[in-house]
């Protein structure tokens, strides 16, 4: 079960796993960390938006939709969650323990560039799933 701190939840690695193993998951998981962060191990099927480029999508992403943000350790993550919940998104989540946890816990990494946005069904110029 998800926690809180400063009025943002916080999902452990199990809990992130069920997001992402759910066929019929909601949620948008992205990852905010560095490209050279992201080609050297990430989450398999997560897209890539690092944390200095968020700002540009806060008018692009629907407010409704449910996020989770993932970095290294959780903390990048969590000022990412903090800034889109600041900007009127209601169910944002940090990874805590980040990319360190989530391989700490035996989970599986992939390496290698992060593909283009659109191919995850984010479109900057677009927002969410081309609406």
């Amino acid at each position: 079960m998800p926690h809180k701190i400063e009025e943002v939840s916080h999902l452990d690695w199990q809990e992130l796993k069920d997001i992402l193993e759910d066929p019929n998951r909601t949620a948008v998981v992205i990852d905010v960390r560095e490209p050279e962060e992201y080609e050297a191990a990430h989450i398999a099927g997560l897209p890539l938006i690092p944390m200095g480029d968020i700002i540009d999508w806060t008018e692009k992403l629907d407010p409704e939709q449910e996020y989770v943000f993932v970095c290294r350790s959780g903390r990048r993550s969590f000022e990412v969650a903090k800034y889109f919940q600041n900007n009127g998104f209601s169910n944002v989540h940090n990874f805590a323990g980040g990319m360190l946890s989530w391989a700490n816990e035996g989970n599986g990494i992939e390496t290698g560039a992060a593909e283009p946005i659109e191919t995850y069904g984010l479109d900057k110029s677009k927002g969410v799933n081309g609406q």
